[in-house]
């Protein structure tokens, strides 16, 4: 763990003291005037002032929008002349790669070197779509000298995008890269608690040359801002990643007027170890795989699944490995678990930490790291020996606390694997070839890793199943949600018509 005096909290230069909507090409503030507070998650001290976005700002953003969407070029555009801006807007997140970096660490809270690769991420994503959509071809369906049917895309309209607080520029961009390639317009609803480095995007579209009102951000609470959006008849598609008790809800608010709707939710996911394993592997990448973003991951492997024969080594290697875990203060790069994003999260965490503690065995962590009095810090946390029905086994706590748990054959090891309502992914951890490709066939999961930790291909679709999420997203699944396809039907031969009334 990191010694606290000899680092100090920083601060990044020219930090605004404001943030505004961006709506139709200008930064404007709420219409009623209001604000809210956004806390630095080091010192939870307020430093800045955002924009309180209402029903009357999200109609404004969505009218820009739609405005952009019906009259402007930007739907009309050629593949090539969106992907030429949307690589603009790649190369410009790359070359400010650093200052994003320091933004994203300031505002969430997480390590410096971690948020540094998110926000190159951030730039792959666009690149990826802008090469996909050039490259994107379409089924074609022929009857010989009969007819040919063809599948026509077409973009949908105004895009209403939700996005959480856990590395919000990257999953962001998530969303913004196959919108935008796909030519629809866009309004962005980011997290109240992370707005900061969602204020970047206005700057770097305008300067890729991104025509006005195709992108609009509105700020605000996800009840007054999220809620408008999510209810606008004018938004046909809704993406939102969150909370799946906040998807229960954007369904159901949704529902009135059929909206398309991509949600990825919550996580519970399991790390399965066998006893036939790379044990160093298997540590090092489920170690990895819960306290990297602070914890603060929808995929994280939050409950271990560990072979009751190697049980107690891993038990007793991971516990110390935890302790290992160099918790400090977001900015330094030697800071491997960094800072919860805000007090509310923080006593939310804790609260699961302390009922651990009844419902399991601590054998790390558990309460704040030494030296760090201030600030939403929690020690690396690890439970041992706790049974299914433990809620910290049952609910996602989204922070830096694991759940490990012995098994004893492959059918328990599947049955607890898939005993939560969540499924979004797990990780399968064994060198027997029959028993990988099976057991990744039964458990309840929209992804699994096998002997690796969480690394993505952006070709893949990601989503979960069960309360984990709604559709997925990623390669051409982006592209299926975010537009219309067409079929359209030509006769080439005689056309054959039954013929009614000729009598």
């Amino acid at each position: 763990m990191t010694d606290p005096t000899l680092a100090a909290p920083h601060t990044p230069a020219d930090l605004p003291t404001r943030i505004r909507h961006y709506i139709d090409g200008a930064f404007v503030d709420s219409q009623d005037g209001e604000t809210f507070d956004v806390l630095d998650p080091v010192t939870n001290r307020v430093y800045l002032q955002a924009a309180a976005g209402k029903k009357a700002d999200v109609d404004a953003a969505v009218a820009a929008a739609r405005r952009a969407f019906t009259e402007g070029p930007w739907p009309r555009m050629l593949p090539r002349e969106r992907s030429r801006v949307l690589h603009r807007i790649a190369d410009l997140v790359e070359s400010r790669d650093a200052r994003l970096a320091e933004l994203e660490s300031f505002d969430s809270g997480l390590p410096i070197t971690q948020a540094l690769g998110q926000a190159r991420r951030a730039a792959e994503n666009f690149r990826f779509f802008a090469d996909l959509i050039v490259a994107q071809s379409d089924d074609t369906f022929k009857v010989p000298g009969r007819q040919i049917n063809y599948v026509n895309r077409k973009p949908i309209g105004v895009a209403g995008l939700i996005t959480p607080w856990n590395t919000p520029f990257m999953l962001e961009s998530w969303k913004l890269g196959p919108a935008l390639a796909t030519g629809n317009t866009v309004v962005l609803k980011p997290a109240e608690f992370t707005p900061l480095s969602a204020s970047l995007w206005a700057g770097i579209f305008e300067e890729a040359g991104l025509p006005q009102g195709v992108f609009n951000l509105v700020n605000g609470l996800g009840e007054d801002a999220g809620d408008a959006l999510v209810k606008h008849p004018d938004v046909p598609l809704i993406s939102f990643t969150g909370e799946s008790s906040t998807g229960q809800l954007i369904f159901a608010n949704a529902a009135p007027w059929l909206k398309g709707l991509s949600m990825e939710l919550g996580g519970k996911s399991p790390a399965v170890v066998f006893a036939d394993a790379d044990l160093d592997a298997a540590i090092d990448a489920t170690i990895f795989g819960v306290f990297s973003l602070n914890g603060e991951r929808c995929t994280a492997g939050s409950r271990i699944l560990v072979q009751r024969e190697v049980y107690d080594e891993f038990v007793e290697r991971y516990a110390a490995q935890a302790q290992r875990v160099t918790v400090g203060y977001p900015h330094d790069p030697a800071t491997e678990v960094g800072a919860l994003v805000h007090p509310e999260h923080y006593d939310k965490v804790m609260s699961y930490v302390e009922l651990g503690k009844t419902e399991g065995r601590l054998v790390a962590g558990g309460g704040r790291p030494d030296g760090f009095e201030n600030g939403n810090f929690v020690a690396p946390t690890v439970f041992a020996d706790v049974p299914p029905t433990a809620r910290i086994f049952q609910e996602e706590i989204f922070g830096p606390v694991v759940a490990i748990t012995p098994f004893d054959t492959d059918d328990e090891a599947l049955a607890l694997a898939n005993d939560t309502k969540y499924g979004l992914a797990a990780y399968i951890w064994t060198n027997d070839l029959k028993r990988a490709h099976n057991f990744s066939q039964a458990v309840e999961a929209g992804m699994v890793w096998l002997n690796s930790n969480n690394v993505r291909d952006l070709r893949t679709p990601f989503g979960g199943v069960k309360a984990s999420g709604l559709g997925h997203e990623g390669g051409y699944r982006s592209i299926d949600f975010y537009t219309d396809q067409q079929a359209v039907h030509i006769t080439l031969g005689k056309v054959h018509n039954p013929t009614f009334g000729k009598n």
